[in-house]
């Protein structure tokens, strides 16, 4: 008995059929009795973008289609030339009916399209494994999501880029906060009131914000997400009756033909399983940059909706504060001209210095302050009010000795680097600009050494040094970063740059994630020359390397010579694709967060490419600057 496939379409928009299954056992029955792999490679997700593998014609052969029975679920699976799952179609209530299309990427599944009630439709798409977590529901089965069962805040911001560059209001409409979950969370009258204006009219909003963003259009692509850590909002705080947990400001890295582009999503709050934006995306745009603050992380005092609450704000604040909301509420766009964006920036300051003025309590004080500090200090280095670095300066000279000396200090040599390098015409002009930054620097970190912006300034000089070739200059700051501030991320970096500047002769060890599941180890070589080189798909000089790189390992690898990859993107999905486009077959190491990933970090890799050539004992025997280097190296390495 052979089982049957029956091709009917669900509609005329996509490719998806139904699948009548025989209920035979998985052993019964040969490939070549079931269903043609070319039948069922024409099944496509319903949702758009998926990236998952396909075999080339010329694999063909080596593939095949398998019968699948497990309990009462039963299927077709297709196998790749490696043995690999490629897709499964499966019947999970026994009637003979596909139900569940799986798609998968190097073994893994990414995508799964879902007939819940089994009526022969589409309603469920996810999400799955390297492919991230959404869970999106097609109530009416018609192709688009209507509701996010599940949606990280990551990819929130990548469903709101995808529908901002595509002008799709509707698709936005659905990761935007609605009264109903306003109603939910218990947020405040005052600040309910506010974040509901923001989502007045999503699609009138949409396309101004669309229109002001130059260069943004359908071709463009959504890079990666761009946040400090998410800020838990207590429930006592009386912005809402249960804690939320929120992005403060959160952006996106948008990919624009040959540029890139910030596109500020805004703030981003945790609903259950789905985080959801309160305002429209905004397109942040060269000297029109300008970033507005959010509603739920503005200081506590602004927060107190009920009328006991607001009772106790004396007047002259309460008039800042409606002063403040309305600015806010009538700021400029990015597509309107520098003088107005220079007069919001500047009234705004006003504002927030005469808050700091009329606030009695003195956490409220420098909440105001740490504000001000701030936005000017985003202004002036986005050209958005280059008077502001005066405002700046005398600002630290009024807080020298007050716990905000440092971060005024801090920000005032960012915005003046900023605005002296926009002066400089010259290259002898920007070499001084250069000299002037490094003596700011090593200045503040000297008289603030405890200040957690120290650390961030003596990475910088750390940077420079190794930069400039001065390996030893290098390695003192990194030493005293480690020292002072061994509690933060920037320590762990340094001390991995420690290790990579001090690893010749020494034994080298990386663990890490692979790219098609599972770990790799660089202990696995042991007995080859190793090189393991730290790379990126966005990096020329990478892509200059690889002809050289890859004729090496065709010519020494009959003679034990491996590589070990390890990728540094912000994210998978352009890696795979470079990787078979190019015919890269050595194994690669990925794990998220670019030069902040673990496998980055434990080197403290600063730039790509950066190579470690590792002899048959596990111990670094060099660290070639270039391919070139590698291919004088490689052939005495080999002989010992």
């Amino acid at each position: 008995m052979k089982a049957r496939i029956a091709f009917r379409p669900l509609s005329a928009n996509h490719f998806f059929m139904l699948l009548a299954l025989s209920l035979l056992a998985p052993t019964s029955l040969r490939a070549a009795d079931g269903p043609k792999l070319t039948d069922v490679l024409k099944f496509k997700p319903v949702q758009e973008g998926i990236e998952y593998q396909t075999p080339t014609a010329d694999e063909y052969p080596n593939c095949k289609v398998d019968v699948e029975k497990n309990g009462k679920a039963s299927g077709w699976v297709v196998l790749g030339p490696q043995g690999e799952v490629l897709r499964r179609f499966t019947d999970t209530n026994g009637d003979n009916i596909v139900d569940q299309w799986k798609y998968y990427q190097y073994g893994i599944e990414v995508y799964r399209d879902v007939d819940s009630n089994f009526d022969n439709k589409v309603d469920q798409c996810r999400w799955l494994n390297t492919a991230g977590s959404r869970w999106g529901i097609d109530k009416n089965a018609d192709g688009k999501i209507d509701e996010w069962k599940v949606l990280s805040a990551q990819e929130a911001s990548r469903v709101a880029i995808e529908a901002f560059i595509n002008n799709d209001a509707a698709a936005l409409q659905q990761v935007m906060m609605t009264p109903q979950e306003i109603k939910q969370l218990g947020i405040s009258n005052e600040l309910a009131r506010q974040i509901q204006e923001n989502l007045n009219d999503v699609s009138g909003q949409l396309k101004k914000a669309l229109s002001a963003a130059r260069g943004l259009n359908s071709q463009s692509r959504w890079m990666r997400f761009d946040a400090t850590q998410p800020c838990l909002i207590p429930a006592d705080e009386g912005k809402a009756n249960q804690d939320l947990l929120v992005y403060e400001n959160a952006m996106s890295i948008v990919e624009a033909g040959s540029e890139t582009m910030l596109v500020q999503v805004g703030e981003i709050v945790r609903i259950g399983d789905v985080w959801k934006l309160t305002s429209v995306p905004q397109a942040l745009i060269g000297d029109s940059i300008q970033l507005s603050s959010g509603i739920l992380m503005q200081p506590s005092i602004t927060s107190l909706g009920n009328t006991e609450a607001m009772a106790g704000i004396p007047e002259e604040v309460q008039k800042l504060l409606d002063a403040l909301q309305k600015l806010d509420s009538n700021s400029p766009s990015p597509s309107d001209n520098i003088t107005e964006i220079a007069r919001y920036n500047a009234n705004r300051a006003d504002l927030l210095e005469k808050l700091v003025e009329a606030s009695s309590n003195v956490e409220e004080k420098n909440q105001w302050l740490q504000q001000m500090i701030d936005g000017l200090a985003a202004a002036v280095q986005t050209g958005g009010y280059p008077k502001g670095l005066d405002r700046l300066i005398k600002l630290e000279g009024s807080l020298k000795g007050h716990q905000l000396s440092a971060y005024v200090s801090y920000r005032r040599i960012l915005a003046e680097y900023s605005a002296r390098l926009k002066a400089a015409t010259a290259d002898e002009d920007r070499q001084q600009v250069q000299s002037w930054w490094l003596e700011e620097l090593e200045k503040f970190s000297t008289e603030n050494t405890e200040s957690i912006d120290a650390a961030e300034a003596m990475f910088q000089l750390a940077l420079a040094q190794e930069f400039s070739g001065e390996a030893r200059e290098a390695q003192k700051w990194y030493e005293k970063i480690a020292k002072t501030h061994s509690e933060l991320s920037v320590a762990k970096r340094a001390t991995g740059a420690l290790k990579r500047l001090n690893s010749e002769e020494q034994p080298f060890r990386l663990d890490g994630e692979s790219l098609t599941g599972g770990k790799v180890s660089s202990t696995q070589y042991k007995g080859k020359v190793l090189l393991v080189v730290y790379w990126a798909t966005w990096s020329n000089r990478c892509q200059e390397d690889l002809p050289l790189l890859k004729e090496l390992y065709e010519k020494y690898r009959a003679s034990g010579f491996e590589i070990l990859g390890v990728n540094i993107d912000q994210t998978p999905e352009n890696v795979r694709p470079y990787l078979t486009k190019e015919k890269i077959s050595w194994q690669q190491i990925y794990e998220p967060g670019g030069d902040e990933s673990p496998a980055a970090m434990e080197y403290g890799i600063i730039m790509v490419p950066t190579m470690f050539l590792v002899d048959k004992q596990g111990t670094v025997h060099s660290r070639p600057s270039n391919v070139e280097d590698l291919q004088k190296l490689l052939p005495e390495l080999l002989e010992k």
